[in-house]
């Protein structure tokens, strides 16, 4: 049978989702693993990976079950919930690609001003002191502050920044058009009949 034919679209539609189940436990697993660890000891960040990554796998399930069963509601729901989350990822990856540097410096200060715990993952990992302005009458979880040769932690994060949202935004706007592709993958396997049960059934 040709590509493009239900089979061809069912397994295409399966194999999609059977990527989406692996990279939602990859997710999952990496920031347990960095709790665990404790690379991250902010609950806020690891909530926030964790909770991408079930929303991922329950999306991924469900176009899974619709996929083997050719289920039409599960089908709709899932193209309808992947055509959302298009939507968002494709926004937020063109704002990654196109933010400048003013903007870019604003939001790394409000970043840093919300979570006291995730200041203390960046001073003890990148081996700086607070934001713009090293204050050494406060205390600092960098080894260099002892000594008192910290740097600002604004220098070396700028320094990653850019690179690290282009990379962001790059591999963001690549799982976005996967998205796009699962949305008309379902749509064209929702419309299409199997003919080896019942050539008259359409579910």
């Amino acid at each position: 049978m040709a590509c493009g034919g239900f089979v061809c679209s069912k397994t295409s539609l399966c194999i999609l989702n059977l990527i989406y189940v692996l990279v939602s436990l990859l997710l999952i697993g990496v920031a347990a693993w960095g709790k665990w660890f404790g690379l991250v000891s902010s609950f806020s960040v690891m909530g926030a990976v964790i909770a991408v990554g079930l929303f991922l796998f329950i999306v991924a399930i469900i176009g899974l079950c619709g996929a083997v069963k050719h289920h039409q509601v599960l089908l709709f729901f899932y193209m309808f919930i992947l055509f959302l989350v298009f939507i968002v990822q494709f926004s937020v990856s063109c704002a990654c690609l196109a933010i400048n540097k003013e903007q870019q410096n604003l939001l790394l200060e409000i970043g840093w001003n919300k979570s006291e715990s995730m200041q203390s993952d960046l001073e003890r990992s990148l081996n700086c002191c607070d934001f713009l302005q090293v204050d050494y009458s406060g205390s600092c979880e960098a080894t260099c502050f002892k000594e008192k040769t910290c740097k600002p932690c604004s220098v070396i994060i700028q320094a990653y920044a850019d690179d690290a949202l282009q990379f962001v935004g790059g591999i963001s706007l690549f799982f976005s058009f996967t998205e796009i592709l699962g949305v008309w993958l379902a749509y064209r396997y929702r419309n299409q009949k199997d003919h080896r049960q019942n050539p008259g059934a359409f579910v």
